[in-house]
């Protein structure tokens, strides 16, 4: 009888009546916030700040905690959107040049109801005698969004602000908010909608959100909101309200999906754009980290990933192999069931409980073409969990010089060390030289 039994199994198994179903396609919501290193949040050590929500999707998700990003905003955006080294696509700060294939048109491809908010600042607006598209408000459409609610897409910062009386473009037309407005709510509502006409679809969602970058101003939450005047008065003291409302508008946008019956298959991702600014100082349990925004150190590339999908992740977990910007790209193909071209590596498997090979390395090649004070940062690496290797051979120890303050001497390496050394050179040698 037993024998019967198991020669059952065996056979059902064989037929495919026992394998474990694929799952199903989630609606997908990529939050990427504006400035904010892994420290900012709770889950990572952070003792200052309030993270509730994202904290719960963490200890609920998936917390990935060796994100690498690029130092800067768009040399990010330009690898998360495409899933290509910079060197490849990169042609200034700023711009991504309408030829490119983006996560918007492969998830519009797939059948998706696509749509973005917040942060553009790809037009090429630093560039105007260049680039002749910089004044096009259908970039976004081209590049896959269906909708948008957008700053910085045909004007400028200097020309209106993000936070109270934020200028903006929604679908083509250019508005100017009131005082009493604030732009994450204007960009986060328009998600809100968005998800409501679309609930009966499947909807992929990338919200680059303009908090919490400088300038450090009250949030509708602060004491100081009540004076309409200062309403731009800047503070550090304010940076801890921006990341607890940061906090906030996640909070608004899954409280929307559990109303709705769609949280258990929305796959929700949470990053950041790139380190902390550098006048931002955040005590954690470990120790006080200064922002390290624009440069390629640790504090500058660090960057918070959470992933949240009940339906696939049913018990909270970390996960503290490499993930790097090129990975978001082939990732979403993967969700979308398309086959694409990239530098990147898919972690899909991770979210579906599926075997998954870690990459071995991170790559960043930074070059980005913007102020002196940033450019001088100007360098390529690679690293693996516990050493770092730059082009011009400075080698760093990251478990024992975080702040990369004392290069190792290559002729003294450990054994361990010296090979690490070797495999990075290896795998800097795979890429194009650059000068």
């Amino acid at each position: 009888m037993l024998f019967f039994i198991v020669s059952l199994i065996v056979a059902l198994s064989s037929l495919g009546f026992l394998r474990e179903k694929a799952p199903e396609k989630p609606n997908v919501i990529l939050i990427m916030a504006d400035d904010m290193g892994y420290e900012c949040l709770g889950t990572y050590g952070s003792t200052t700040y309030r993270t509730p929500v994202l904290d719960s999707l963490a200890s609920n998700g998936i917390r990935f905690d060796r994100c690498i990003s690029q130092p800067l905003c768009s040399p990010s955006r330009l690898k998360l959107m495409t899933g290509k080294y910079n060197y490849r696509n990169y042609e200034y700060f700023g711009y991504l040049n309408p030829n490119q294939y983006t996560i918007g048109n492969l998830m519009h491809d797939a059948g998706y109801k696509t749509c973005i908010a917040g942060k553009w600042q790809l037009n090429g607006l630093s560039n105007k005698d260049s680039i002749s598209t910089w004044n096009d408000p259908k970039i976004p459409n081209r590049f896959g969004f269906e909708e948008y609610c957008l700053w910085q897409l045909t004007k400028g910062g200097a020309e209106g602000e993000r936070y109270s009386a934020p200028l903006f473009e929604k679908n083509g037309e250019l508005i100017q908010g009131s005082k009493d407005q604030y732009g994450p709510d204007i960009f986060s509502d328009f998600v809100i909608d968005f998800i409501e006409r679309k609930k009966d679809q499947r909807f992929f969602i990338y919200y680059p959100m303009v908090l919490v970058h400088y300038p450090f101003v009250p949030t509708p939450d602060s004491p100081d909101w009540k004076n309409k005047e200062g309403r731009y008065k800047k503070d550090t003291a304010y940076f801890k309200d921006m990341v607890a409302y940061t906090d906030k508008i996640v909070g608004k946008i899954t409280d929307k999906l559990h109303e709705l019956n769609l949280d258990k298959n929305t796959l929700i991702i949470f990053t950041g754009d790139n380190g902390t600014h550098s006048s931002i100082r955040t005590p954690t349990i470990e120790r006080t980290i200064q922002g390290g925004k624009g440069n390629t150190t640790d504090a500058g590339t660090h960057v918070p990933l959470i992933a949240y999908w009940p339906d696939q992740i049913r018990h909270g977990r970390s996960f503290e192999g490499l993930i790097e910007f090129s990975d978001f790209f082939p990732t979403l193909a993967d969700i979308a069931g398309q086959t694409v071209q990239s530098d990147g590596r898919s972690f899909y498997p991770l979210l579906a409980n599926q075997r998954y090979e870690p990459r071995a390395t991170a790559f960043v090649h930074y070059d980005p073409r913007w102020s002196a004070n940033v450019n001088r940062y100007r360098n390529r690496f690679v690293r693996n969990l516990e050493y770092k290797l730059y082009q011009d051979g400075k080698f760093y120890s990251l478990k024992n010089d975080i702040l990369e303050e004392n290069p190792l001497k290559t002729d003294k390496l450990s054994p361990k060390a010296r090979k690490a050394h070797r495999d990075l050179q290896k795998e800097l040698a795979l890429h194009p030289k650059w000068q």
